[in-house]
């Protein structure tokens, strides 16, 4: 009876094929360490400090903790969040908690307190890794984290003693059996919760699945210019989505080797380029022009250096030419994207960099991409301003618990990215504006509403407008334009605003400087004009 399902071809007999033969010829990233070490058993995969992984030892250590994780009782789809900088720990929790059928919530380390513990209770994660060095960022938080009932202890090196009652993570891996878990893996499961910003206070859990970030993947591989002999600089950090999926896990895919930093410092991205001859590195424009002005730079070798990516902000055309210059051979790639696209959207070629300055590039291997008018409706002509939409695989599966974002991202069958761009007669994609109010300030995305809802818990503030202002370093500097209250006048300094902000605020999202006038811009019904604002003050940071 059960061999019917051989003979008539419909929806169910194809579920039902692929859940008798799921381990045979499934397509999920769960896989991609054991092909690897199929091809490449001695192969280093991951560096970190003085620990080193094969692929063989990078399997067996997945998979003892994948059946650690299963042991612990994480159920299929329970999520498991991470808090760690670059380190073999965090490699060896996403491939494990994918072979256990759990969903992976990585921790920005840049927030801390209730910023953390809303991403835990949101995503309902059941387990915590939490990294030793990272403990103080949620130490006062933990009995606000109702859904976990595991907490895994990442011992790096710091000084902080383990909790009384938490597993150790190292123990974890070493009592388990190194054998597969008996799990059945489907291409369309959800792997991955990353958390964004937007436009929102509150950030919102974008549902990446296999199917999404491996589109993503090959995109990254075929248009990013990867392959199995690179040797990777993992400079900032896996919880950012550009570094983990256009470079770490497609490299594992490919059996490439990747250096885990614990930091983007200059001087420690100098050392492994040199120690390692590593081949690729990918910096926002802020770490490049970092790494140019870094005054030991030509103390080091750097010649193996053959491949640089850059994204998050435009790379200005004169640091181009540096690079260039200084870094002999090395040809550079603009990534374009964001968390819900897995990330990459359009890519931007090495010998398109002079010829089309400040361009996003072009649609990627799986993805469509077009200008959208405010009905949805496609643009084609060159030179007019509107927003970028894209269609494709990479597309999140939707907005966990927010069916009403979610469809509004996707309306007109399109995903609606918030950015403004201009097509040129190439059709090549120029990123001009946010329809969406955050900053981009050195990579991280900083909600405009949540600084200004910190700001006005401080009583001698009326009003306040939070905008991003062009900066050489930051690109993307966070500004808070504030008029007093009228008892304040005089007396409201810029300092005692930061101040406001450092206490409600993680580090990053606190404005880089506050300029106090008497009053905003704005329309004839009250709506605040931050497009004006950010024409007025464009010059702030120049001098």
């Amino acid at each position: 009876m059960g061999e019917d399902i051989f003979n008539e071809l419909n929806r169910e007999n194809i579920e039902r094929l692929h859940e008798r033969y799921n381990r045979l010829n499934r397509f999920v990233i769960a896989d991609f360490v054991r092909r690897s070490a199929y091809r490449y058993p001695d192969k280093p995969a991951i560096i970190f400090r003085d620990k080193r992984y094969t692929y063989r030892e990078l399997e067996d250590a997945t998979n003892k903790f994948a059946n650690a994780l299963l042991d612990l009782g994480l159920g299929r789809f329970e999520r498991v969040a991470v808090l760690a900088h670059n380190t073999h720990h965090q490699a060896i929790s996403w491939f494990g908690i994918l072979k256990a059928g759990g969903v992976m919530v990585p921790i920005n380390y840049l927030l801390r307190g209730r910023d953390i513990s809303y991403c835990i209770n949101h995503s309902e994660s059941t387990v915590f890794v939490v990294e030793d060095d990272l403990f103080n960022l949620v130490s006062d938080v933990l009995e606000e984290m109702p859904p976990v009932k595991r907490f895994l202890w990442s011992k790096i090196g710091g000084k902080t003693a383990k909790p009384e009652g938490w597993h150790d993570f190292d123990e974890l891996v070493r009592r388990y059996p190194a054998d597969r878990p008996d799990i059945n893996l489907d291409i369309h499961d959800v792997v991955q919760f990353s958390y964004t910003s937007g436009t929102e206070a509150l950030p919102k859990a974008v549902m990446l699945t296999n199917q999404s970030l491996i589109a993503e993947y090959t995109s990254a591989i075929t248009t990013g210019g990867l392959d199995p002999e690179d040797i990777v600089i993992n400079a900032l950090p896996l919880y950012h989505c550009a570094q983990q999926h256009v470079f770490f896990t497609p490299m594992i895919w490919l059996g490439g080797t990747n250096i885990l930093l614990y930091d983007a410092n200059v001087k420690g991205i100098f050392e492994n380029i040199q120690k390692y001859k590593a081949t690729q590195l990918f910096c926002p424009p802020t770490v490049w022009i970092g790494i140019l002005r870094d005054p030991d730079f030509d103390k080091y070798d750097l010649g193996s250096l053959k491949k640089g990516a850059y994204g998050a902000a435009k790379m200005p055309p004169e640091v181009l030419l540096e690079l260039a210059k200084r870094i002999e051979g090395i040809r550079l790639w603009n990534h374009y994207g964001q968390t819900e696209l897995s990330p990459s959207h359009t890519i931007l070629q090495p010998e398109d960099q002079m010829r089309k300055p400040g361009s996003a590039g072009q649609g990627e291997l799986n993805t469509e991409t077009a200008l959208l008018d405010d009905d949805d409706n496609i643009i084609t002509k060159p030179g007019g301003v509107e927003e970028i939409g894209c269609r494709g695989p990479h597309i999140m599966l939707g907005y966990f618990k927010d069916q009403e974002k979610t469809e509004n991202a996707f309306r007109g069958g399109w995903f609606h990215t918030g950015d403004l761009g201009v097509l040129d007669e190439d059709r090549y994609v120029e990123v001009v504006d946010r329809k969406k109010d955050t900053v981009k300030t050195g990579g991280e995305n900083v909600s405009s509403l949540g600084v200004e809802e910190a700001i006005y818990k401080n009583k001698n503030v009326e009003e306040v407008a939070v905008i991003g202002l062009p900066h050489e370093k930051w690109i993307e500097a966070v500004t808070a334009i504030v008029v007093p209250r009228e008892e304040a006048k005089g007396k409201l300094t810029e300092e005692e605003i930061i101040e406001t902000c450092k206490k409600e605020l993680a580090p990053f999202k606190v404005p880089k400087r506050v300029i106090i006038v008497d009053s905003l811009p704005k329309t004839p019904t009250g709506k605040l004009l931050k497009r004006t604002m950010r024409e007025i003050y464009k010059d702030f940071y120049r001098g």
